[in-house]
């Protein structure tokens, strides 16, 4: 049984009052989960505060309560304890209670606006494919070797995190990746973990809701490398003016890789089709099934930390020759018409720049190419009018439609996308708020060797409307509409 004062160890603490002595069943921040023998983790959060619901932990069986601020009536029998930052406790408290389990493998972190997932994902399949025991945290999903758990954000809790790696553990897991958030840095969610590397993708316009400004989002991305240890590396893309600016206080072995600069890890494309990349990396050519100029800096992130973690040259390249693309990144199929339907989370306007540039550096311009694309609702709403400008400059038709409209107005979404759309570039475009009726629309557009991209989604098998989540698959949809064309 552990105690109260095992789980403090590295939390900073301002007062005590009552003995940490005391012997505890489990740590929590929600007070509905809370009994009896719990420590319960009052957590300021962007729109509830815990320190509202200590009364409800404490009869829920509560016997330690950690806050920032303590409450005005100490009750008898229980232990308070005051701390500078709750989140960053809770994070060292939920290792400290799984026996910090990331020590006992070797963990790597995946920061970046875009391009998370796939290095992520891929790596856990590449070193499976080695023949490792691997673990994934992702935002599509969980892996424990070959065990998967459904994801609910990109990082999860500090608790969530824990207990993860503690059944990674208990597998016999070597190796995971794991994608980091902004939001996951900020909220302390990834403090006390230890990192065997780092690798930094990308920083561009995101997450400004929730960031106040990209000074302030670079610098919450910086600091994740500031605090890796001596013992572990950071590779970083110095194509990306910001990759620089992440190594600026680091401890950890710094390494590069890029497309265009001159890097510890350097690829040029050498031919780029829908059926993949020919690569010259460093002094080695390979093929990879994955498609386009942002995949082939995933494919060099991928190849150098591979190479960082251990694996020979030669049988690296022979695995990411093997790597299949990710679910809802640039996925794709084609039509017994010859129609060409994309599916990809492009959900920033430099992602779907990135998407489309790749297309039309593919295509051969005798063909359309069919935007459907929204924004979601309750998020950064400055992008909306980027998104716009980006789909209808680079696309012969766009459709304008949902995302996930959440609580705001679907149609009010759209018309903040459509200012971003240049006068020559109107004829260009239509709106359909039915994000299904969209995508049959693009399909029925479409003709023989024309290309149909649906943005913003990728993987997500929802659509989030009013609070209410309903059933939502980009991929499944247009592959019934396109089947439905060849009766």
């Amino acid at each position: 049984m552990l105690q109260l004062k095992d789980i403090l160890y590295k939390v900073t603490i301002n007062a005590v009052a009552g003995s940490t002595g005391i012997d505890i069943n489990g740590v929590y921040f929600d007070s509905r989960q809370v009994s009896n023998g719990d420590v319960f983790v009052a957590i300021k959060g962007t729109l509830v505060d815990g320190h509202e619901f200590i009364e409800t932990a404490l009869e829920n069986g509560a016997i330690a309560i950690v806050c920032e601020t303590l409450p005005s009536e100490l009750k008898d029998g229980i232990t308070y304890i005051e701390v500078e930052s709750a989140s960053q406790a809770l994070a060292y408290m939920a290792a400290n209670f799984y026996e910090n389990p990331s020590e006992n493998l070797r963990l790597v972190g995946v920061t970046g606006t875009n391009g998370k997932t796939t290095i992520a994902t891929l790596l856990y399949h590449l070193f499976k494919k080695a023949g490792f025991k691997v673990g994934l945290l992702s935002t599509v999903k969980v892996m424990i070797d070959n065990t998967e758990y459904k994801a609910t954000h990109t990082t999860p809790d500090s608790l969530t995190i824990n207990k993860y790696l503690k059944m990674m553990n208990d597998e016999g897991v070597e190796f995971c990746f794991m994608e980091v958030s902004s939001h996951g840095i900020h909220q302390h969610r990834t403090e006390g973990l230890h990192f065997e590397g780092g690798i930094f993708t990308n920083l561009s316009h995101d997450h400004l809701d929730y960031h106040e400004t990209f000074a302030e989002y670079r610098d919450v991305k910086k600091s994740f490398f500031d605090k890796l240890p001596k013992s572990a590396f950071a590779l970083v893309n110095i194509d990306d003016k910001n990759g620089l600016v992440m190594l600026q206080n680091t401890q950890a072995k710094t390494y590069t890789y890029a497309l265009k600069t001159y890097a510890d890890y350097k690829a040029q494309v050498l031919e780029n089709e829908f059926s993949g990349l020919l690569l010259k990396l460093n002094d080695s050519e390979l093929w990879t099934k994955l498609i386009g100029s942002f995949n082939a800096y995933n494919v060099t992130a991928i190849y150098g930390t591979a190479e960082l973690l251990g694996l020979e040259k030669v049988e690296i390249l022979r695995l990411i020759s093997e790597l299949e693309s990710v679910s809802g990144r640039f996925q794709y199929l084609i039509s017994e018409e010859k129609i060409t339907a994309i599916i990809d989370y492009a959900h920033t306007p430099d992602a779907l720049k990135n998407v489309l540039e790749t297309i039309n550096s593919i295509r051969t311009n005798n063909e359309q190419l069919i935007t459907v694309v929204g924004c979601g609702g309750d998020r950064d709403k400055t992008k909306r009018p980027k998104m716009g400008h980006v789909a209808s400059a680079l696309s012969t038709k766009v459709i304008f439609t949902s995302d996930n409209p959440r609580s705001e107005l679907p149609e009010t979404i759209i018309e903040e996308i459509e200012k971003g759309v240049e006068p020559q570039n109107f004829k260009k475009t239509m709106s359909i708020v039915d994000r299904k009726q969209a995508i049959k629309t693009a399909c029925q557009l479409a003709n023989s060797n024309d290309i149909i991209l649906i943005a913003g989604k990728g993987h997500e098998t929802y659509q989030e409307i009013k609070d209410e989540r309903f059933d939502f698959d980009d991929y499944k949809i247009v592959q019934e509409f396109l089947k439905q064309l060849q009766k």
